[in-house]
């Protein structure tokens, strides 16, 4: 009896490696991102809440990576819930106004697209802005350490609008 209820408690270990792992401190109210998103600078948003979730293993339930299993599957329970607690944190990091029009989408993948069909397009007047940063700034009383720091922020920033790949030079 004993082996079997070590060899039963060993088969109840978590693998935190799973995406569907959910941790204690793992709960609906949770605001993974620092900045609400109001509609403006979508793809910061995206880029903060991306790295938020893969830090968490989840973003394959954002990406459609980790598809939905059929209802009758063993892994169906475990991916609603997890599905319905990333689209929480989804939900909690968006402006009050923009989540309530993506409240009754049946998936994270679902909101995810949806957050790129609406705001994404409108990020040609903000690499117009970046671009305007870049030709404006200029060092004045700043070191070159932090002058180099403000403008690889702006490069960076314009990078991950004009969805370009990293320069390998």
């Amino acid at each position: 009896m004993t082996s079997h209820s070590s060899s039963s408690n060993s088969s109840q270990i978590p693998d935190h490696t799973s995406p569907y792992y959910l941790g204690s401190a793992d709960n609906p109210s949770s605001i993974l991102v620092s900045t609400v998103f109001n509609g403006i600078r979508f793809s910061s948003w995206k880029r903060s809440m991306s790295i938020d979730l893969y830090a968490k293993n989840k973003f394959g339930f954002v990406d459609g990576t980790i598809l939905q299993p059929a209802i009758t599957s063993s892994e169906y329970s475990a991916w609603f819930r997890v599905n319905s607690m990333v689209i929480s944190w989804l939900l909690n990091s968006l402006h009050k106004n923009i989540a309530n029009s993506f409240l009754f989408l049946p998936s994270v993948h679902a909101i995810w697209k949806e957050l790129h069909n609406r705001y994404s397009q409108s990020d040609g007047s903000l690499i117009y802005q970046i671009q305007q940063q870049l030709y404006s700034i200029s060092q004045g009383a700043d070191d070159f350490p932090t002058y180099f720091t403000k403008i690889s922020k702006i490069w960076d920033e314009l990078r991950i609008v004009q969805n370009l790949p990293a320069c390998t030079c």
